[in-house]
């Protein structure tokens, strides 16, 4: 079922979508090559903690699925043909030339926020940089579509219609969600789809939009019986951008906005 969240439950949702967003701003700070990404989740299960909240992603068991022990990280680091949930661990060693995507969610005052980024480590091959660029590009053609009146799958159809274009493949089977007190709510959010399709998307609608790019021809994340992470089916990149927003009448509200961001496509 989909949830219309009121003002005061907006209100709240603020305050856990900027400390998602602050959260990922500092990492992007400290993020370096020979850090592993154990210590990048220490970070931000730190910050979150001395910022009264609590880590979304840590114990998440997801429903129906028992061959998937609970989430055991803040963080989700996946690492250049890793699409998602790529659990941090002491072994795992950033390396110059990665692309590094970083999915954070924060649990406060009830409610969750959920964003996620791609870090670009040192020098990279120029078409690895354009799918990072496409993909962050993606997320905002997305968010132009997520107006009162619109459909959801109009959000679906920007995000598809832009990576094709640059003959990128879209991830079909890992898709955005609805968003509150409950980190994955009704609906579900595909980067993929028909324009003027879908459920009417109405005011005070709270969704995470998250396209998830592959460079290859990969349209599936594949994972091992009982593992977490996620990979493309050819070994190629992939990259990943999640905002938590609001549709709003004219122009969405974007709960997780970066500080450090100037400026938005």
């Amino acid at each position: 079922m989909i949830t219309i969240k009121s003002e005061r439950e907006i209100e709240l949702m603020r305050e856990s979508g900027a400390l998602t967003a602050m959260v990922l701003d500092m990492l992007e700070q400290e993020i370096e090559p020979g850090m592993t990404t154990k210590r990048l989740d220490e970070l931000a299960e730190s910050f979150i903690r001395d910022h009264h909240a609590v880590p979304s992603f840590l114990n998440y068991a997801p429903k129906g699925d028992p061959d998937v022990t609970p989430y055991p990280a803040t963080l989700c680091v996946s690492i250049n043909e890793e699409v998602v949930h790529g659990v941090p661990t002491a072994k795992r060693i950033i390396r110059e030339g990665d692309i590094v995507s970083v999915d954070c969610g924060v649990y406060k005052g009830g409610y969750h926020g959920d964003a996620a980024r791609t870090f670009v480590l040192g020098t990279i091959d120029q078409k690895v940089q354009l799918l990072v660029d496409v993909t962050r590009e993606c997320l905002y053609r997305g968010i132009a579509q997520a107006v009162e009146g619109n459909r959801l799958h109009d959000i679906s159809a920007a995000v598809e219609e832009h990576a094709r274009s640059f003959g990128f493949s879209v991830i079909e089977n890992m898709v955005g969600h609805g968003i509150g007190s409950e980190l994955h709510e009704d609906p579900a959010v595909p980067n993929y789809g028909k324009k003027h399709t879908g459920v009417k998307l109405r005011e005070g609608m709270a969704l995470a939009i998250e396209p998830m790019i592959a460079l290859g021809r990969s349209r599936k994340a594949v994972s091992k019986r009982g593992a977490w992470v996620a990979v493309t089916e050819d070994g190629k990149h992939s990259a990943h951008f999640e905002h938590t927003i609001i549709v709003r009448p004219g122009k969405a509200e974007v709960l997780t906005r970066s500080l450090l961001e100037k400026e938005t496509p």
